[in-house]
């Protein structure tokens, strides 16, 4: 399968490839930043400081409408391989090999299908998704790959644990597991301390173990490291800056935490903004380190978070109120679970301190980053779902979202509940977003635009468009033979939306 060509004027001859940094939060909020992402400033944004994001947005180009999946892994498989959650099939979070995830097991009305629980995988394994990896198609064009941080592509005892499997030529501290053991060097980055499963100790870092250091620091120090390695070795690189942060346990970052609880914050909450603005200063550290090694005029940097602001447990405050105005957060498909902030900044393409309000989805990291790299019309194992969007970063913004649905899908338990938690497919096409629940084949109906909160459900007050988007996505599930739980009590499989 070949993906989309890339041949926009603004790609660059291989012979002055850029270097790339995607800089990847983890269960980062669309507001849990001093940067709006929106036409106005909340108080959430008055809350955080963050001035590294506040400078790459002044530098490059703020998305509005960026979207992932609510959960991590399904994300970053996305990512990987240009791929829709529907057709990649793992579309839940993924630890243990050939297993599902607790919560699945035991569902009071719903069996659950056997997903891609092994992540994915340079070659064919069961249980797993055989795709072309973004990193492999990169360092055979002449990368150095970097990876430093969080993986969570593939689970334990599996080929893609370790991130060199999939095209990495450097792994830092990545493996199986998609949260730390903890964040603090003292604690060996191990989950000792709270009687938790070795599953999540962080592997490499050992230089650090018993040091007054947090991880988001260590992992930064590492990867400034590697980054000079590829400036010795005379090569371009893309850098995979997945921080583990702010995934829970939303540990104490003393750096920080002090100043939030002046500001009137309880300890879950300081905690939380601290390990916000530990993040950010590693942004601030990365782009200081390549101003000082004279790249940052040939680096892309992106910036982009892989689900919405966790909201349901292990914060402060009210449950769910966390990435207001958007309802609900992490593992659900309102606004809350799946809008995230992203920034692009490409020297001589996007413009400084624009905003962009055309939606787009993790999908299209894919071939974007690819035609940014100049690598075109690479054959892949894999069928690409992703659309570039390279053309929204130029100065004529030629590129608009046009009415292109996105789709959403999670045959799945995460386990929480909560608004818009739960087993699901969704598209949003144009201004309308549909939401499909399995567990009893209802519908939601939101008006985007005018609802960002999703506090008016229109789905009996318009049936036709209902109808009309049920239509669209029934289509796509059919197309890429998306995986339906099944109704205990019936034994039938959950109907395609509105048939």
């Amino acid at each position: 399968m070949v993906f989309g060509s890339c041949k926009n004027q603004a790609s660059l001859e291989a012979s002055n490839q850029p270097n790339i940094v995607l800089f990847f939060v983890d269960d980062m909020g669309w507001q849990d930043t001093s940067v709006p992402f929106w036409h106005k400033k909340t108080p959430l944004n008055e809350r955080y400081h963050t001035p590294n994001m506040e400078k790459l947005a002044s530098e490059g180009m703020m998305f509005t409408q960026a979207y992932a999946t609510p959960v991590c892994s399904p994300t970053r498989i996305s990512l990987m391989t240009g791929m829709n959650a529907a057709r990649h099939r793992v579309t839940n979070w993924t630890l243990h090999k050939d297993a599902l995830q607790p919560m699945e097991t035991n569902h009071k009305a719903l069996s659950f299908p056997a997903w891609n629980v092994n992540g994915m995988s340079p070659d064919p394994l069961d249980l797993a998704v055989h795709a072309d990896a973004l990193p492999s198609l990169l360092q055979k064009a002449g990368y150095y790959t970097i990876h430093a941080g969080k993986a969570h592509f593939g689970a334990i005892d599996t080929p893609a644990e370790n991130p060199e499997a999939i095209g990495f030529d450097v792994n830092i501290a990545g493996h199986a597991a998609g949260g730390p053991g903890s964040y603090l060097g003292a604690n060996n980055f191990s989950a000792n301390w709270r009687g938790g499963s070795a599953v999540w100790d962080i592997p490499g870092l050992e230089k650090y173990h018993g040091q007054e250091i947090f991880l988001t620091e260590a992992l930064t120090r590492e990867a400034i490291i590697a980054m000079d390695k590829a400036q010795n070795e005379d090569k371009p690189f893309f850098m995979y800056m997945s921080h583990y942060a702010v995934h829970a346990p939303i540990e104490k970052d003393e750096r920080y935490y002090q100043k939030y609880l002046d500001k009137g914050l309880d300890e879950k909450e300081a905690s939380y903004a601290a390990l916000i603005e530990g993040m950010d200063k590693s942004l601030g550290d990365i782009m200081q380190h390549l101003k000082e090694k004279n790249l940052m005029e040939n680096t892309i940097i992106l910036f982009m978070s892989d689900n919405g602001g966790l909201s349901v447990h292990s914060r402060g405050g009210e449950p769910h109120t966390h990435n207001k105005p958007l309802s609900s957060g992490k593992g659900s498909i309102h606004e809350g679970g799946i809008r995230v902030p992203m920034i692009v900044k490409w020297p001589g393409v996007t413009i400084p301190g624009s905003t962009n309000d055309n939606y787009l989805i993790i999908e299209d990291f894919y071939p974007s980053i690819l035609e940014m790299a100049g690598v075109e019309d690479q054959p892949t194992v894999q069928k690409v779902d992703g659309k570039s969007f390279v053309g929204m970063l130029e100065s004529n913004n030629s590129q608009k979202s046009n009415n292109r649905p996105l789709f959403w899908h999670y045959p799945n338990e995460w386990g929480p509940k909560g608004p818009g938690i739960g087993a699901f497919s969704a598209i949003r096409k144009g201004d309308f977003k549909l939401i499909y629940y399995h567990i009893d084949e209802s519908f939601e109906l939101f008006n985007i635009r005018e609802d960002i909160g999703e506090e008016s459900n229109l789905a009996a007050t318009k049936p036709e468009k209902v109808k009309e988007l049920a239509v669209i996505l029934s289509a796509h599930l059919k197309e890429v033979e998306a995986q339906m739980p099944i109704h205990k009590e019936s034994g039938k499989t959950v109907a395609y939306p509105g048939e």
